[in-house]
């Protein structure tokens, strides 16, 4: 049974957070009445819509990230041209185009869904603190509940675009349209103090009861201060996160990499935050959850999209055509049908550089399927192909955003970029032993800090391949550029078309005209103009 269900109806949600262009809207349509919180019930709700937002298909609901973290890189890739995936994973992207949505998702269907995040975020705050009907320890952990969401859609905001409108009050809408660009390191600075604060009031894993199972625990704000750190090289401090939750959580890695995708344990140890999806669930990714009348929203409304994206579509199955009729009989002998979309496959130069031996491959490269050769190669892991639990764009599937494995490999770059391999070895070893069947496969000697650095690159390729970190690594590494431009890749050329400025996204032009001042900080638009 799925535990947070967004399916909550929380009429504070029709009226307040409802609006996809906010900023064209009165006020009064988007803050709250005085009366709003009466109750800490009030103020859960209003979280839930917080994490509802989340779950949007231009964030995490369906590949909205996926497109600016791994679309572009070296890991994945469309089996055919698609005009939502193209710009981005293609680097033809323009000012214009990224005003350009498909199924709710596109740079600026990002880019407003964040910053109705942080705008929601400021009300909540403001009408949560010192509020005499919620118990003063609710209101901490709510604030803390907050103030993570709202520092992680800064981080996303910082890392797609780097200088960006900031505001931490609840400002209104004619105050906000007319915000500038604030210095990135500014709003990091911020952030990390406020994921401090969240970390030291927010609950253990552990301590997360069953009906909010999907809520964001302690070890998420340590692990994306780890992040920056990483970023900022404040190796020692990014070291020190990163051993807070190895040494300190109750996560544990799984015995074997197959575990960590169980459909059937999708809370399992080593996952440290995995948000919360529910088969038949209507409304889960219309902005407001429900609209003001009270009704569902027809559109938009199943449950996570993102499994489609990565489940094949047998109108391309399988290489031999004339095999269809008879592979769509084998599939349905086991409930089970090619109904994805095939636009989340394996790059050609991944599938053919991933190790023969290394016992993830099977995970993350398929090429045949109950005997049929197939015509793209696909990343199983993220695939359900059970018609009955997990239709077309109505997966029940979690979508897992943070787990134990990437903690232990950025552990061990830390330790690297500090002291050498040495000590270092001890965290991709953990990861790696798991991975081959012998020590003589899995263990690494004799390597100098530079050699463990490109064993760092590799590994968090085979073992995070289509988690969205890889396009976010490759930029803090410096390498992106090289990396594209040597990649083998079957529908696109990225590597002829991507410039130093594609490590940013244009702010979408339709912001640009809603509010001229985004431009005053740099009338390059991030290198777009």
């Amino acid at each position: 049974m799925k535990k947070i269900n967004i399916i909550i109806i929380a009429l504070v949600l029709s009226v307040t957070f409802s609006c996809q262009e906010f900023l064209q809207e009165n006020p009064r349509d988007i803050i709250a009445p005085e009366n709003f919180f009466s109750s800490e019930s009030d103020a859960r709700q209003a979280v839930t819509g917080l994490y509802a937002i989340l779950k949007n298909n231009s964030i995490y609901g369906q590949v909205g990230l996926d497109h600016f973290y791994d679309n572009g890189a070296d890991i994945i890739e469309p089996n055919r041209n698609a005009n939502f995936v193209e710009p981005i994973g293609n680097y033809t992207l323009d000012e214009g185009l990224a005003d350009v949505s498909v199924q709710k998702m596109s740079v600026s269907d990002t880019w407003k869904d964040f910053y109705k995040i942080i705008l929601n975020s400021n009300i909540i705050l403001d009408r949560v603190e010192g509020n005499n009907a919620i118990p003063d320890a609710a209101q901490v952990d709510i604030i803390a509940d907050v103030t993570f969401i709202r520092s992680l859609a800064y981080w996303h905001i910082t890392n797609l675009w780097g200088d960006a409108p900031y505001y931490r009050e609840a400002l209104d809408l004619d105050q906000i349209k007319v915000l500038g660009r604030t210095d990135k390191d500014i709003i990091i600075q911020d952030i990390l103090e406020d994921l401090q604060f969240a970390q030291d009031n927010l609950p253990r894993a552990d301590e997360i009861p069953d009906n909010q199972l999907g809520r964001a625990s302690k070890w998420c704000a340590a692990l994306i201060m780890a992040k920056i750190y990483m970023a900022e090289q404040d190796w020692q401090n990014g070291l020190n996160k990163c051993l807070e939750i190895i040494n300190q959580s109750s996560h544990e890695l799984q015995p074997t990499y197959a575990e960590v995708f169980d459909p059937s344990n999708e809370y399992n140890a080593e996952i440290i935050w995995s948000l919360d999806f529910a088969k038949d669930i209507r409304g889960q990714f219309e902005e407001g959850v429900v609209r003001p009348d009270g009704s569902l929203p027809a559109v938009f409304g199943n449950g996570n999209w993102r499994p489609s994206m990565f489940n094949p579509r047998l109108r391309d199955e399988p290489a031999n055509t004339d095999e269809r009729g008879a592979l769509a009989d084998a599939l349905a002998a086991r409930g089970e049908q090619f109904n994805g979309t095939g636009l989340q496959i394996a790059t050609i130069g991944f599938a053919n550089s991933f190790p023969t031996n290394d016992l993830r491959r099977e995970l993350n490269i398929m090429d045949s399927y109950l005997g049929f050769d197939l015509a793209f190669t696909y990343i199983p892991k993220f695939m359900n192909l059970n018609v009955d639990t997990s239709p077309r764009f109505n997966h029940e599937d979690n979508r897992m955003v943070f787990r134990l494995a990437d903690i232990y490999l950025m552990a061990a770059e830390c330790e690297n970029e500090l002291n050498g391999p040495a000590n270092a070895y001890q965290y991709i070893h953990a990861v790696r032993e798991r991975a081959y069947a012998t020590q003589a496969e899995w263990e690494l000697v004799g390597l100098t800090q530079q050699q463990f650095r490109e064993a760092i690159y590799d590994e968090r390729k085979w073992e995070l391949a289509g988690e969205a970190w890889r396009r976010y690594d490759l930029i803090r590494w410096g390498i992106l550029f090289d990396v594209v431009q040597s990649e083998e890749y079957r529908t696109y050329t990225p590597g002829a078309n991507i410039k130093p400025y594609h490590v940013l996204l244009p702010i979408p032009l339709q912001e640009l005209q809603t509010n001229p001042k985004l431009l005053e900080s740099d009338p390059t638009n991030n290198g777009y103009r």
